[in-house]
């Protein structure tokens, strides 16, 4: 699995963690696009996939760029990352 790493996704908004597989050669924003669809599947959640949501790393607060490549970024398996909206819900 050379191609792909292992990460820790936290999701703040459902109190859930996911373990993931994420291809290495995609950009962030696609990555992300994947991943809300698969939570959506996963676990039953109401997902607003019209708000944006912002990849960090838990670690060192990095926040990743939509038009990183994930190979180019610290990003590596067993990375801790929390996904966040970057709307306030009111």
């Amino acid at each position: 699995m050379k191609n792909k790493v292992l990460i820790k996704l936290i999701v703040p908004e459902l109190d859930e963690t996911f373990d993931v597989f994420i291809p290495v050669n995609e950009l962030v924003w696609k990555i992300k696009r994947i991943i809300l669809k698969a939570i959506g599947d996963l676990s039953n959640a109401n997902i607003d996939t019209n708000i944006e949501y912002v990849l960090l790393n838990k670690d060192n607060s990095k926040i990743y760029n939509n038009n990183e490549i994930i190979l180019d970024t610290d990003i590596r398996n067993s990375s801790e990352l929390i996904l966040i909206s970057k709307e306030d819900k009111e």
